[in-house]
């Protein structure tokens, strides 16, 4: 005796209920007036800062000296962004930070060499560390820094704790003694 074959269920069938549902949807909210507003601003992407290149300082600009080797201004400025095969006599830094509700950030310097030593660097005002930094922070509310030591006035509301005393008849555990040497960490194989 053989089962009876049950019908195979249509995709096709449940696709188009799907499709019908979802448009039913969206005519729904298209019909009221600033609902897609409201429903873009709720979901909005999170967007990253997007750091590209070399931050070059003005404390590592005024490090460097006419008479520098590559390497030396290598160390100093890191690796290039761009080297040129028909410009081998210059590196160039660029460096851009964007980041949303910001304008982007660039900042571009050259450095020329002659006969493999520097000769003088060209590019836009570098800012020192610090303004780099405040610049980063610049959307962070300023919010005042707690203070973190308690005053006597605040100590004094606190009871102060007892010290525990042993009992009168017990007698209070011996304190093991650490060891007087160790044995070595490695066995020696002779």
């Amino acid at each position: 005796m053989s089962k009876p074959m049950l019908a195979p269920v249509r995709w096709g069938a449940r696709r188009g209920a799907v499709v019908l549902l979802a448009s039913a949807l969206a005519a729904g909210l298209a019909g009221c007036a600033g609902t897609g507003e409201r429903v873009a601003s709720i979901v909005t992407p999170y967007k990253v800062d997007v750091v590209q290149g070399n931050f070059i300082s003005r404390e590592q600009v005024q490090a460097l000296q006419p008479g520098m080797g590559r390497q030396q201004v290598r160390e100093i400025l890191g690796t290039p962004l761009m080297v040129s095969l028909f410009h081998a006599d210059r590196w160039e830094y660029v460096f851009t930070l964007k980041r949303p509700g910001v304008e982007a950030q660039t900042r571009k310097l050259t450095v020329f060499f002659k006969d493999n030593v520097m000769d003088h660097v060209e590019g836009d005002e570098m800012p020192s560390e610090a303004e780099f930094v405040a610049s980063l922070s610049s959307k962070r509310s300023n919010a005042k820094v707690p203070q973190l030591e308690a005053t006597e006035e605040q100590l004094a509301r606190f009871p102060k704790a007892k010290a525990p005393t042993p009992a009168a008849g017990a007698a209070a555990a011996p304190v093991p003694q650490p060891a007087a040497s160790y044995p070595p960490l490695e066995s020696s194989r002779r």
